[in-house]
């Protein structure tokens, strides 16, 4: 007795899905056509076509490999009876007992694959194949290819999507008024279309057929009916209105060796403005590497503080979380504001000072990487939460942070300020960040000089190391990054801790000073100060010093191995220089060969100096995953709208989500069920 195959709700459940009906949304990535046969001797090489073919004989050899080998002769139903036979052979490496008696001589079968030339002639290699008549009928729709997961069948798809369009739902969801104005088909029309496609309809996922942008259309307005609703949610939610009775803003500013930007100080203005409002703040601070937001974080803390309250910043590296600390200690001290760093590397009593002064409320502001999250963590009134270069965290860790005002007991949700010096793209900023209000600090602070950016090949190594000589000897300092501490067998990269001991040789008239993410705290603390009091003239690095750091002297960048850095990371470590009144440079080493996509990325790091223009090539290369954290986070993305070459669809979404929000809640409720059938947790942040 056969076994039967996986039932409908496990293939659902092995897809993702939390309901077989979901599978109606499972739509294919591309289409094979077998609504028509190929004869074998215009079937174009390297193409997958379908033929219809008779075995003339089997033979399953053993050398160089088991495999079997099936000879057949052209049946196509159009050939002249007088034309000379024409043979093909099909190799199967893998097979099965069953197929011998499948493929006995004289069967007749139709295989789909590609014609390749073999030894001995065209050939098959593993084709999909059954057995027919000489009157069995041609399919009459192109062939779905669905994704899949190991242990699913594209036959086992296919017939659970069947079974699951023909049981529903398929009702519309859109009014007709909707429909008309973007000219989109019905929705059980586009899906029919989409798994059913006729053979002249789309070939492709990212088709531009009426049906594909319909169902992208439909996720995109389902993505901004959420974030309204949140948006509108939030609106309802009590949040605590914070005025800084103290007047330590006022204080710090006084203090300040500089004054605040116009872009920092109209962030800060809009801020104060959300902060003193009696519902939660849900705001993005962007602005680029160097541009002032730790800043006007420092002045929101301060509001916090101000009110009675506390504030957290969150940070996602240890060295980054440190620097953060260091700065608010140096600004928040004059203000007797006490100040708590919190990180997994703290020995264990610090760490329980530090938890205790969080709980006690004597500690106004708490500073550290994911460890401010952890359970154990508690405190008095946290009344704001800072998430510096949000995109590297994972969503549920920011929202593990925003919930940690709860514990106080008392249903105030706290006011959150993200930052990222990654600037949003416009259609990121559109979807993703819809519901949030956006500040951007669109200038730098005065000073700051240009950065030349060079790109150099390791055959010119020397070269860049006696110019690092000259300059250093001139009273610049610089750093050497590399992108790993010690060498790896599986990667032909210069390890840190190799590269030092190298530089301190070439370079012996010069301090030669090393810092890398295996360290403690305390030693990259003393490191990092030798180097911001020129002690140490030359920082071999990891990428740990990819933010934070803030060293007006140095003056030159140097990237190892920048072919294997992302867009923004090279973005990043080349702020780290520039920061002062010195003429400044960024050198990035490359191996060679360079594929493409590593070429491409080092021409826009050259060319660009604008974040926003690299955060748009970023996008463009990488995807929205990636590019927001979310991969890693495992956030579920678009499946089928790209934001960029849907950027229309986008606006549509946009302009009619209030619209249907204020007059068709019903319809809502049912594309929203349709499309986020697991709620609206992840998109809360």
């Amino acid at each position: 007795m056969a076994k039967a195959g996986p039932d409908r709700d496990q293939i659902a459940r092995k897809l993702g899905y939390d309901r077989a009906a979901d599978l109606v949304l499972h739509l294919p990535l591309r289409y094979e056509d077998e609504t028509r046969l190929t004869p074998v001797d215009a079937a174009p090489h390297g193409q997958p076509v379908q033929v219809e073919a008779t075995v003339v004989e089997q033979e399953v050899r053993r050398h160089p490999r088991r495999q079997l080998i099936v000879t057949f002769r052209d049946s196509h139903p159009d050939m002249p009876e007088d034309t000379p036979p024409i043979r093909f052979q099909s190799r199967w490496l893998h097979f099965y007992p069953s197929q011998l008696t499948q493929l006995a001589p004289g069967v007749r079968v139709r295989l789909f694959g590609e014609l390749r030339p073999g030894l001995f002639g065209s050939e098959m290699v593993h084709p999909r194949y059954r057995v027919v008549k000489p009157e069995t009928p041609l399919a009459d729709e192109l062939t779905p290819v669905y994704p899949t997961v190991a242990g699913i069948s594209q036959a086992a798809i296919r017939k659970a999507v069947q079974a699951a369009l023909a049981e529903g739902p398929l009702e519309e969801t859109l009014p007709e008024w909707l429909l008309a104005d973007l000219g989109l088909p019905p929705f059980k029309q586009a899906v029919l279309q989409l798994h059913r496609p006729p053979p002249d309809g789309p070939r492709a996922q990212h088709d531009t057929t009426q049906a594909w942008r319909r169902l992208k259309f439909d996720e995109l307005l389902a993505q901004q009916l959420s974030l309204r609703q949140y948006r509108s949610a939030r609106q309802q939610v009590q949040g605590r209105a914070l005025l800084d009775h103290e007047g330590l803003t006022d204080r710090l500013l006084k203090g300040l060796p500089f004054r605040l930007t116009a872009a920092q100080d109209r962030a800060w203005t809009e801020i104060r403005r959300d902060l003193a409002g009696d519902h939660p703040m849900h705001r993005l601070l962007q602005g680029d590497v160097g541009s002032g937001k730790t800043c006007v974080a420092a002045l929101a803390a301060l509001t916090a503080v101000g009110s009675g309250h506390q504030a957290a910043v969150m940070a996602p590296t240890e060295i980054l979380a440190e620097q953060l600390y260091l700065k608010f200690t140096e600004w928040l001290t004059p203000l007797d504001i006490p100040v708590v760093w919190l990180a997994a590397a703290l020995k264990p009593k610090a760490r329980q000072s530090a938890l205790e002064a969080l709980a006690s409320g004597q500690a106004r502001v708490g500073i550290g990487t994911h460890a401010l999250f952890q359970e154990e963590v508690r405190f008095q009134s946290l009344a704001l939460a800072v998430v510096d270069e949000q995109h590297r965290f994972g969503v549920e860790q920011r929202l593990a942070l925003r919930d940690k005002a709860n514990t106080d007991l008392t249903g105030h949700a706290p006011h959150l300020l993200m930052m990222s010096a990654t600037p949003i793209p416009r259609s990121l900023a559109m979807s993703y960040y819809a519901d949030l209000d956006v500040s951007v600090i669109d200038e730098l602070p005065p000073g700051r000089t240009p950065i030349l950016t060079r790109v150099i090949g390791q055959g010119r190594r020397m070269e860049v190391i006696n110019r690092l000589r000259d300059l250093c000897l001139a009273g610049a300092q610089a750093y050497w990054v590399c992108p790993l501490v010690e060498e790896s067998e599986k990667l032909n990269l210069k390890a840190a801790l190799d590269t030092q001991a190298e530089l301190a040789q070439a370079l012996p008239d010069l301090e030669v000073g090393l810092i890398h993410g295996r360290m403690k705290g305390d030693e990259k603390a003393q490191v990092m100060g030798r180097f911001k009091a020129g002690d140490i003239h030359l920082l071999v690095a990891t990428t740990v010093i990819e933010v934070g750091v803030d060293v007006p002297n140095a003056g030159l960048m140097v990237i190892e191995h920048a072919e294997r850095m992302g867009l923004a990371q090279l973005h990043q470590l080349r702020g780290r220089v520039g920061r002062g009144a010195r003429e400044s440079a960024c050198i990035l080493l490359y191996a060679a060969p360079l594929s493409d996509t590593a070429r491409r990325r080092l021409a826009i790091i050259r060319d660009h100096h604008d974040g926003f223009a690299i955060a748009r090539a970023d996008l463009d290369m990488r995807g929205p995953g990636e590019f927001m954290g979310a991969r890693q986070s495992g956030q579920a993305m678009l499946r089928f709208a790209d934001l960029e070459a849907d950027l229309d669809l986008l606006e549509a979404a946009r302009s009619r989500a209030d619209r249907l929000l204020r007059g068709d809640p019903a319809r809502v409720v049912a594309h929203l069920a349709r499309w986020l059938p697991r709620g609206l947790r992840l998109s809360q942040v």
